[in-house]
């Protein structure tokens, strides 16, 4: 079909959107599996505010049961729709088919904004493993200069190229994790399985507690966006979907439950950095400069990794037109240079945020993106039973709904729990993005912006017209 309007050829749905995906290596089912470890999780970091909010027990069956609520559902629909759209683009790609490009560039806007939010986490973390070692890293002046300083830094090494792929984030996953393995053989002699059971409901942070359980369990469909790249998708996203989850559950589980049992409990001292706090009382020093490596690294490698897939995505939105064509341009080092350079600004700008403030605001967005694609993966199921899924999760429509219906709830709640100054900052940023695509459009009618029309590109809102 073609738009005479645009001169832009568009295809059927699920069509392959360019044979130039074919010529660059494709990603087999391993480093998937870490790719998307990565992106949902890069280890136990993190997590310890669980155990302040609400105690073991429920931090330990809230990681255990909660990834059948909203992982499994979010990982499933990632793997019918990845599969069916078999290239780069993902979740925009999605809402575009079965929303139109208006509500495809807000999927866009507003992933991208929570991808921005997410990365900001990311330098703060890195500090609260290492301020037990250096005590000044703990606030003030000496913190706020760190965090710009490393945030500068890893996004030069991001322009230049420098991601987390394939065979690299293996060895950071493996990394990451086995600490914590060693640390369980440690701990076996202190175990107390009293402490597990442990709960007062009377004392429960449950914004806390919801929001650190949201954000260590989402993002799965982040990997959507890498699925031209993937080797033979149709086979190979769905297993890798459902090792990376067995490997998420442990990477949390796991060290959860060694911690909680093999110290005496004390809710206040577990905020980021304690596992590092648990290492030197289990092993000593070499094992607590073991867990700080580990959780640098795999902090240094979410960042790179988020970096990359932002900076991408506005790449990829420039070469569909849904933004300016500067946004496609690269540097010397073929990196979203523009791109690059704006995902860093929002990342500083997030900065001043407290920890709990930015997981709040960034799943507070995300919230509004995944309620997108849901009703994306719902109304393509009515509209297009019969169109080709090499994946299809097997319940029919009506199960399609009921499947979506536990994470909606767990969305509402996670949004109920706001703060007033979250809710006020993330409702700005929605509404933003709703009078931002009307302006982008306006400028392309002017031409104050040349923006990019590719034939090969997609538009599969066109198939409905």
């Amino acid at each position: 079909m073609v738009d005479r309007s645009s001169g832009a050829e568009y295809v059927e749905l699920g069509e392959r959107s360019s044979p130039k995906l074919d010529k660059h290596q494709k990603v087999s089912v391993i480093p998937l599996v870490f790719l998307i470890f990565y992106e949902v999780s890069g280890g136990p970091f993190g997590i310890e505010d669980s155990v302040k909010a609400a105690g073991p027990l429920l931090a330990l069956l809230g990681f255990l049961l909660v990834p059948f609520v909203w992982s499994v559902p979010e990982a499933l629909i990632t793997a019918e729709l990845g599969t069916m759209f078999p290239e780069n683009g993902g979740y925009v790609v999605w809402i575009s088919s079965a929303l139109g490009p208006y509500w495809g560039f807000q999927q866009g806007w507003m992933k991208w904004l929570s991808g921005v939010i997410d990365n900001a986490l990311y330098p703060v973390l890195f500090l609260d493993y290492l301020k037990s070692a250096i005590p000044e890293l703990g606030g003030g002046l000496p913190r706020t200069i760190t965090v710009l300083a490393l945030t500068i830094i890893l996004t030069y090494m991001s322009y230049r190229g420098l991601t987390i792929v394939g065979w690299v984030a293996i060895f950071l996953g493996v990394f990451s994790l086995a600490p914590f393995i060693f640390m369980g053989f440690v701990a076996i002699p202190r175990l107390n399985p009293s402490r597990w059971l442990v709960m007062d409901l009377d004392h429960v942070n449950w914004s806390l507690f919801l929001n650190t359980l949201f954000w260590n369990l989402n993002y799965w469909d982040s990997i959507s966006t890498l699925a031209g790249e993937v080797d033979n998708p149709s086979k190979t996203l769905p297993k890798s979907l459902f090792y990376a989850l067995l490997l998420v559950i442990f990477g949390y589980f796991f060290p959860l439950l060694v911690s909680t049992g093999a110290v005496p409990l004390d809710r206040e001292l577990w905020t980021d950095g304690y596992f590092s706090d648990i290492a030197k009382m289990l092993g000593g020093v070499w094992l607590l400069t073991w867990v700080q490596a580990a959780a640098a690294l795999s902090n240094m490698g979410m960042f790179l990794a988020e970096m990359s897939s932002d900076s991408f995505q506005l790449e990829g939105m420039a070469t569909r037109g849904m933004l300016p064509e500067l946004f496609a341009k690269r540097s010397r080092y073929g990196t979203p240079l523009v791109g690059t350079l704006l995902s860093s600004s929002g990342v500083i700008l997030l900065s001043w945020m407290s920890f709990q403030e930015i997981v709040a605001a960034e799943n507070f967005l995300y919230c509004f993106g995944m309620i997108m694609e849901f009703i994306a993966f719902v109304k393509l199921r009515i509209d297009h039973p019969a169109e080709s899924r090499p994946y299809k999760i097997p319940v029919g429509t009506t199960g399609s709904i009921i499947m979506c219906i536990p994470p909606t709830l767990m969305i509402l709640v996670v949004l109920a729990f706001a703060s007033f100054k979250v809710m006020v900052i993330s409702m700005v940023a929605v509404m933003i993005g709703f009078v931002l695509e009307p302006c982008l459009r306006h400028s392309q009618r002017k031409r104050w912006f040349k923006y990019s029309i590719i034939a090969d590109n997609h538009d599969y809102h066109s198939a409905y017209q």
